[in-house]
């Protein structure tokens, strides 16, 4: 037998990524001086880096590794795929086994309505689909001036042009300067941050009606849509009060604004319901899905499109729909995600999430409330986050903001454990494979994390 091929170290790989290789959000200036991290396997729900270190993955890759790592199941219908068809294209008139046959598992378990998908590979290449999407609806309708999508400050949905304009994360619109026009945004349903003296119901209603105060401002007949995360997942995870969504729900009926919710994070299980738009009762007509349809494995988005719209361009004056991308539908992608949701139906993580592991990682998250540093812990199903401030009883923020939360992120990956920081919020989002045991040991690692950020930030002297 021929001896293997020499693996290079860690070294090397560092030289040559530092040489070539340019990141998403990183500040590609500060490598030098601290080097990649290169992951080099992956088990279950651990990480192990290139010298072998073994870390506890607390957020599923980037919110999307539902199964978990290493599932044969799914390598399998995969190279099962590549040999019988590697690739076609569902451009005129054109489909695959696997599109076709996902398209309607998709409309099975999606909310009543949507029963037509569009495929890319991302969500952010899905959001820009819905943006055209909806302004072809509107020309159909003859409506030529509903253009205007509003969205939130601090939500996330992408970052290509149109989804990062359809986002308010003003740190992405500055480098391009977004967002285009016919994009702007409201408030965040953000309690904790920006409820000031309310209760959180009384919140949620006066969030919602920043939406409303909008679109009479641009004149109800130039607003197009309306979209939302069910809750902003890279936004710090916010979870929005009980009265949010139905309030926001009544004024986009009342004002015939298209309901948008994108679910790329929230959905296939991530807060213990198959999308979150069943436990907030959000109607939309467009729901946005990528991340956990394939657990990771395959690059892969669907636009799901409800009756309303649907009818409309399909119908008699719809015409051709001129967009599209070439992996959209693409069969192998398609065929992980139809393995990927049965073994999600079969072994039952949706359920147990909802009724097992989801509420007892809420219950052990409230006992962080008694640390120092924690200020609120938020939670639902599997997706949660840690908001680390500087006076609890005021609800006092560190400044400059985000340099704690650096710190605890520094913290957990040092001490095994990988955590993602928003601002100064930790965000969780483990896989749904996690058991009471993950989660015990999920707690150790955190307190630990949390105790040295305690110690590094009374040093400096910020409490």
């Amino acid at each position: 037998m021929a001896q293997a091929a020499r693996r290079n170290s860690t070294a090397e790989w560092q030289a040559q990524d530092l040489a070539h290789h340019l990141h998403p959000f990183t500040d590609q200036h500060a490598l030098p001086g601290h080097g990649v991290r290169v992951i080099a396997r992956a088990e279950g729900t651990y990480l192990f880096d290139s010298d072998g270190r073994r870390l506890l993955d607390a957020f599923a890759g980037l919110w999307c590794v539902n199964l978990g790592y290493g599932r044969k199941e799914l390598a399998k219908v995969a190279y099962d795929q590549m040999i019988e068809l590697p690739y076609y294209n569902t451009f005129f008139k054109t489909t695959t086994p696997p599109a076709a046959e996902l398209s309607k598992i998709l409309a099975d378990i999606t909310p009543k309505g949507l029963d037509r998908v569009f495929y890319g590979l991302s969500g952010s290449d899905a959001n820009d689909t819905i943006a055209r999407m909806a302004r072809h609806y509107w020309n159909l309708m003859g409506k030529k001036t509903k253009k205007t999508i509003i969205g939130r400050h601090n939500g996330y949905h992408g970052s290509t042009m149109a989804a990062a304009s359809m986002g308010g994360m003003t740190y992405m619109h500055a480098i391009a300067d977004l967002p285009l026009p016919g994009f702007v945004h409201i408030q965040q349903p953000y309690w904790y941050g920006e409820g000031g003296d309310l209760s959180p119901a009384e919140f949620g209603r006066k969030a919602a009606k920043a939406l409303e105060d909008k679109i009479l401002e641009l004149g109800p007949e130039n607003c197009a849509a309306f979209v939302g995360e069910p809750i902003q997942g890279a936004g710090g995870v916010i979870i929005p009060p009980e009265t949010y969504w139905p309030e926001i729900q009544r004024i986009c009926k009342q004002y015939d604004l298209l309901v948008i919710a994108d679910e790329v994070i929230c959905g296939f299980g991530r807060t213990g319901y198959w999308f979150a738009s069943e436990h907030f009762k959000i109607e939309p007509d467009f729901m946005t899905l990528a991340k956990g349809l394939t657990s990771g494995y395959l690059p892969l988005s669907a636009v799901m499109v409800g009756k309303r719209v649907a009818d409309v361009i399909a119908g008699d004056k719809g015409g051709e729909f001129n967009h599209g991308y070439t992996y959209s539908g693409h069969p192998v992608s398609c065929a992980v995600a139809i393995e990927n949701i049965r073994l999600l139906r079969e072994e039952g993580l949706v359920t147990r999430v909802h009724n097992e592991t989801g509420p007892y990682l809420a219950k052990r998250l409230q006992e962080l409330k008694d640390h120092p540093l924690v200020g609120e812990v938020r939670t639902l199903g599997f997706i949660g986050a840690i908001e680390l401030v500087k006076d609890k009883a005021k609800r006092q923020f560190f400044k400059p903001v985000g340099e704690v939360g650096t710190i605890c992120r520094d913290h957990c990956f040092a001490n095994g454990l990988v955590m993602r920081a928003t601002r100064d919020t930790m965000l969780l989002s483990p896989p749904l494979l996690w058991t009471a045991a993950h989660v015990d040991e999920f707690m150790e690692l955190t307190r630990k994390a949390l105790d040295l950020t305690l110690t590094d930030v009374k040093k400096k002297g910020w409490l």
